[in-house]
């Protein structure tokens, strides 16, 4: 059982993310302001509610740490604030207000685990080396991250560009489940309006021209996103859908 805090301006806290009702948690709540902060025990793990008001949830994420606080921060969000959120905010993770409790649980047993580490500073595991030179190497697939090239065996793979950003933010986190949403933001950026499909599209690319002996490196979380999977750790395949089960066609952007 862990100790959670929920910081909302809701009416209903319940309303905010129903799945936490549904998990053994003691979770308390707190009106959504800066005197909150110091009512928070010292080991809690603090769910933000920023579903309405992504400004004052900023406000109090940079009051957090800039009070010496290491609490961890999961952000409440809606889909639409995924187009903003990145990791100057200094979180632990994020959660749409619809989540499963399954992913609410797992998504809390990571950040109770690692902290307040933000949700884009994972380092490369031992599957992936990274070398000074800026090159990331899983396996035969080699990303240079400065030449902004990418070659299986040593033989270039011919990427445009979005397919070579999308590329080397996977492997960058290698094993980790991203969404649409996310890959969105990150690869795309906040000033991308258009649809998450754009991302089935280029992982689509991306997987015909990694070519059918490779094309399982991306690897399919039914329905919740992407992540690339490491060729040491083929034996976790069996988590990841088939490519063509989760993808539906979308125009490219």
């Amino acid at each position: 059982m862990t100790d959670l805090t929920l910081m909302t301006f809701a009416n209903d806290p319940a309303t905010v993310l129903p799945s936490l009702a549904l998990l053994s948690h003691r979770v308390r709540v707190l009106p959504m302001d800066a005197a909150s902060l110091v009512k928070m025990p010292e080991n809690t793990v603090l769910f933000l509610d920023a579903r309405d008001d992504l400004a004052t949830a900023k406000t109090l994420c940079r009051l957090i740490h800039a009070s010496g606080l290491a609490t961890p921060i999961v952000l409440i969000l809606t889909e639409g604030g995924f187009t903003v959120v990145n990791s100057q905010w200094g979180i632990a993770d994020v959660v749409v207000a619809s989540a499963s409790p399954a992913e609410v649980e797992g998504r809390l047993r990571l950040v109770s685990e690692r902290g307040n580490a933000p949700i884009t500073g994972a380092s490369a595991t031992d599957d992936s080396e990274r070398t000074e030179d800026g090159q990331i190497r899983s396996g035969d697939l080699v990303v240079d991250t400065n030449g902004y090239t990418a070659s299986l065996h040593g033989r270039p793979i011919d990427l445009a560009y979005k397919e070579f950003e999308l590329l080397k933010y996977l492997v960058q986190h290698p094993g980790r489940v991203f969404t649409r949403a996310q890959l969105l933001q990150e690869v795309w950026g906040y000033d991308y309006y258009g649809g998450t499909r754009t991302v089935d599209v280029h992982i689509r690319r991306l997987r015909a021209k990694l070519g059918g002996e490779y094309e399982h490196l991306i690897g399919t979380v039914r329905n919740v996103g992407y992540r690339f999977d490491p060729p040491e750790g083929e034996g976790d395949k069996s988590l990841a859908a088939p490519a063509a089960s989760d993808d539906t066609d979308a125009d490219a952007q």
